[in-house]
């Protein structure tokens, strides 16, 4: 499995390591052993609202090329979802087999068009704004809606890859990384949309 992180200006670095530091856990089990990943944006570097900056070591690349898209949240998003340039290059992810969010991040997947067929969620202070760009606004954790992913705020973004690695592995595998990061809690409010 291929993963592009996608990073911008304005990200909360929460929401993309908090994932990042449980799905890189996915070459430890024989199914997904292999996994790789990229860290994608528009520019070399990237920061959040208080100047932390990491390196982005795939600027602009084809995101059709990846299994997984996942979209991290931040107060940047506000701003990205009308950024012609950004939401274009988005797009291009639309044939990913998985497309994840978490938190805001929910709202440049919907800028891209990727939810309008989709129940969706985001940070529960962003609701409103996910409505228009959805089927229908899930106030729930985790809503997965075929291979659509959508997770709630901030700190939801560990329970969202425990998930994955559920989905991706089994629940034994969920289990050896919980103990592996100490984290003694199960996600809530899960809703999957059969298709």
């Amino acid at each position: 499995m291929r993963i592009a992180f996608v990073v911008f200006n304005g990200i909360t670095f929460l929401d993309f390591i908090g994932f990042y530091d449980v799905i890189y856990r996915l070459n430890l089990f024989e199914e997904t052993k292999g996994t790789t990943w990229d860290i994608c944006g528009l520019s070399e570097e990237v920061s959040d609202e208080l100047g932390l900056a990491i390196k982005v070591n795939k600027i602009h690349p084809d995101l059709s090329e990846y299994d997984m898209v996942y979209v991290p949240g931040g107060k940047g998003t506000r701003r990205l979802r009308f950024d012609e340039e950004f939401v274009s290059w988005l797009r291009t992810a639309e044939r990913v087999p998985y497309k994840v969010s978490v938190c805001t991040g929910a709202l440049l997947l919907g800028a891209a068009g990727m939810l309008r067929e989709k129940h969706a969620t985001t940070n529960p202070n962003a609701y409103e704004l996910l409505k228009p760009y959805c089927k229908e606004l899930v106030r729930a954790r985790i809503v997965k809606d075929g291979q659509t992913i959508t997770a709630g705020g901030v700190a939801t973004s560990i329970d969202l890859a425990l998930y994955i690695v559920g989905l991706l592995v089994n629940h034994q595998a969920v289990e050896t990384v919980k103990q592996q990061i100490d984290y003694p809690y199960s996600a809530q409010e899960i809703v999957e949309i059969s298709k």
